[in-house]
């Protein structure tokens, strides 16, 4: 009994430092932003309690529906177009096809550069008048095909998503190397009953890296909800509105001096990023049992 408490107390005093980092810089932050969320606050007069007005002024404005509309959009076209092409890709990387450390390079470069510097190439690249695709078009004889890429209400917020979700070089890293630490004895009895390497994938491969598919899937829907300055940079939210994220939403708020209103917005991402979170371990969850 004496060695169960003081297993305990050296349990506690360990996790104790830990559990201060966690509520100074998670707990505490988000509780300011849930109280500053039911406040009328410009950050320098006295702020006045306004309890839910902030929220219920959010989901009465078209901007904020535009905005968490786009978001969700976002965060399940990653999910389930950007993961799934990084599978298939890290799938073919990984029977060592002649190239394949070269294209893996490749595949993963653009995650070391500068978000804002590749942003500001696909500005250039859609652009109206020098831009590289309008001029593609002209060349091979589509210039009836040229547009106002990010100017247009229907092509503005597919142009920059599209743009989002080519890159996969981060997610394909991170299952490629799952996929290095699955055992070939699985594949050699695979072989030796006959089956072929879509089968051994499918059946083999993919089962035995749920675990991290899951974790892509969930860190794809996140960055979907945190989508801000490729927005901000490409179309700064038009035209119309079109293609604002809350994150953009949540940043104009700020500027106006609108503090209530924006950690309001801030609390809506916490709230929708803890669902996508509970949701896709659930679903994962679920069919592990189900194999």
């Amino acid at each position: 009994m004496q060695r169960t408490t003081h297993f305990r107390t050296g349990a506690i005093l360990f996790l104790l430092p830990a559990l201060l980092l966690f509520a100074a810089f998670f707990l505490y932050p988000v509780g300011y932003v849930v109280v500053v969320s039911l406040l009328n606050w410009d950050g320098m007069s006295s702020p006045g309690f306004v309890g839910l007005r902030n929220y219920s002024a959010l989901f009465h404005d078209e901007v904020f529906r535009i905005s968490i509309r786009n978001n969700l959009i976002w965060a399940f076209a990653e999910a389930f177009i950007q993961v799934p092409l990084a599978i298939v890709v890290a799938l073919l990387l990984a029977r060592k096809p002649k190239g394949w450390k070269l294209l893996r390079t490749i595949y993963f470069f653009p995650h070391v550069i500068s978000g804002i510097a590749i942003t500001m190439m696909w500005g250039a690249i859609y652009n109206n008048e020098r831009g590289l695709l309008n001029g593609f078009l002209r060349l091979i004889g589509l210039s009836e095909w040229e547009h106002n890429w990010l100017g247009g209400l229907g092509s503005a917020f597919p142009s920059v998503l599209v743009y989002g979700l080519l890159y996969i070089g981060y997610f394909m890293v991170i299952i490629l190397a799952d996929i290095s630490s699955v055992s070939q004895s699985y594949y050699e009895a695979a072989s030796i009953d006959g089956a072929t390497r879509t089968q051994q994938d499918w059946h083999i491969t993919l089962p035995l890296i749920k675990g991290t598919l899951a974790t892509c899937v969930t860190l794809a829907m996140v960055n979907g909800l945190r989508q801000f300055e490729q927005v901000l940079l490409l179309t700064g939210g038009g035209p119309a509105n079109s293609t604002s994220v809350l994150v953009l939403y949540l940043y104009k708020e700020l500027q106006n001096f609108h503090y209530g209103t924006a950690n309001a917005l801030g609390t809506v991402l916490i709230v929708l990023g803890g669902l996508v979170i509970l949701t896709v371990r659930r679903l994962f969850n679920a069919a592990k049992y189900d194999m």
